[in-house]
């Protein structure tokens, strides 16, 4: 059987700017929003898998994040450090309820 995902309303659509983060406490870690291009929202571990700077602080473009203190590039669909870098960042399941409000993750 299936255990069902309980989730959790953790920030409002409109709180994240347009290719911009904002940061979700929990209690396991801390989990940067990304709004993206196409206003699309990824939810990813915010620790650079350089050195666990804040990802959160990284210039968004595309459906990739750019951490500026080594200049590693992310995608945020795959979680994977593209080019030559290497590392990933863990994904975490995000949904958008009705309306494009409130953003939710599992709690």
């Amino acid at each position: 059987m299936k255990a069902t995902m309980a989730w959790g309303e953790v920030a409002w659509f409109a709180d994240i700017p347009h290719l911009g983060s904002r940061v979700v406490a929990t209690a396991l870690c801390d989990i940067a929003l990304f709004r993206c291009a196409g206003d699309n929202v990824f939810a990813v571990d915010n620790k650079c898998p350089h050195k666990g700077g804040p990802l959160s602080q990284g210039i968004v473009h595309g459906h990739t994040v750019t951490y500026p203190l080594h200049n590693r590039v992310i995608d945020l669909d795959s979680g994977e450090a593209q080019a030559s870098d290497f590392g990933y960042v863990r994904r975490r399941p995000v949904k958008l309820k009705a309306g494009r409000a409130p953003l939710a993750l599992p709690v």
